[in-house]
């Protein structure tokens, strides 16, 4: 099963998500839901880097074997810069609670 775990700095804003195990819907290579979190995830990591300008190597932690993505979002961001952001982020979740409300024996997010 995958594990999502969001955080959320006390005014709401996410500061972080955690995105752990592998699905096991099918066969390695055939996973559509693996496949559809690590589009959607690393979607989001791309577009943080690209409109927020944010150096993606330096927030993110990745092993690819054990099938974690852990994302800290660095808190020095301009307001413009944190209000993108979190747009991105809360667009993210949306998109990985589609797949949970589809496959949630499979998926699971904890907020």
């Amino acid at each position: 099963m995958t594990n999502i775990t969001i955080e959320r700095l006390q005014d709401g804003r996410i500061c972080s998500f955690i995105i752990s195990g592998h699905a096991f819907f099918s066969e390695y290579g055939t996973d559509i839901v693996c496949a559809g979190i690590s589009a959607v995830s690393i979607g989001t990591v791309n577009a943080l880097e690209a409109l927020c300008n944010i150096d993606a190597e330096s927030f993110t932690h990745i092993d690819e074997k054990q099938g974690i993505l852990k994302y800290q979002l660095p808190m020095n961001l301009t307001n413009e810069e944190m209000q993108k952001a979190q747009l991105i982020l809360e667009a993210m979740l949306v998109s990985l609670q589609s797949i949970a409300t589809s496959y949630g024996d499979y998926v699971t997010i904890n907020e």
